[in-house]
């Protein structure tokens, strides 16, 4: 008989999105996401790693294409760091820190937001788990 701390539980796979339901669902919840972090098109964009003619299209609730992997992969880091920030803090840092610089260890004065653009997904999931890890999780 395993143990439970011997067993492998393997995280559920991000799949691309084909379905225009579940596919508006994820866009709105991105765009909710950088309403509240207050950012630029641009900084949407260049997070979702969409042109910015892409993402104008996606905030007007007007985008019909699919969402793949990556696509998926951001939408659900963006969505969890914002949780978490939810949950670590109360107040303007909740909504205003991905975008203050931060002399932290990962960002080197630079503002979350900056370092997951430069970065692309490594760098956002690192953000992600910085954020786990002030709330006290691994």
């Amino acid at each position: 008989m395993t143990s439970l701390l011997h067993q492998t539980v393997e995280p559920p796979a991000i799949v691309p999105l084909a379905e225009p339901q579940r596919i508006s669902s994820v866009v709105k919840a991105v765009v909710r996401v950088a309403d509240a972090w207050s950012l630029t098109n641009a900084e949407a964009a260049s997070l979702f790693d969409v042109p910015t003619a892409t993402w104008s299209r996606m905030k007007a609730g007007n985008f019909r294409g699919n969402l793949d992997q990556d696509k998926m992969m951001r939408a659900s880091l963006l969505i969890g760091i914002f949780k978490g920030l939810r949950l670590l803090f109360h107040g303007p840092l909740k909504k205003g820190w991905p975008k203050q610089s931060n002399a932290g260890a990962p960002f080197a004065g630079k503002s979350p937001v900056e370092v997951m653009i430069s970065g692309g997904i490594p760098s956002m999931m690192a953000v992600r788990r910085h954020i786990d890890a002030l709330r006290g999780g691994v």
